[in-house]
């Protein structure tokens, strides 16, 4: 927190939120899904924006990114939710 004159309380708040970053990116993602499915499309557009900041965090192959991106499809972006509730994506620890 180079530069910045967070009190001790302040301090906590931002490491607690960093150390629960990847859940908080989870449940994001997952309530995303469920707002796609009832999205105008010009709701949508900055919803999908928004997931893309998400899965960019998240560590998935470049090109499976690049997929879901490009179909813009809610049931694939459930899918990858559902992977990373089973486990089978885990997300890596973002650094502050």
């Amino acid at each position: 927190m180079a530069g910045q004159d967070y009190s001790r309380y302040q301090q906590k708040v931002i490491k607690r939120y960093y150390d629960n970053r990847d859940q908080i990116d989870q449940q994001k993602l997952s309530e995303l899904v469920t707002s796609l499915y009832l999205a105008t499309p010009k709701q949508a557009v900055k919803r999908w924006e928004t997931a893309e900041k998400i899965l960019e965090r998240i560590d998935i192959p470049q090109s499976r990114l690049d997929h879901i991106l490009k179909k813009k499809d809610p049931a694939i972006l459930a899918a990858v939710v559902d992977e990373l509730n089973k486990g089978i994506i885990k997300m890596k620890k973002t650094e502050k």
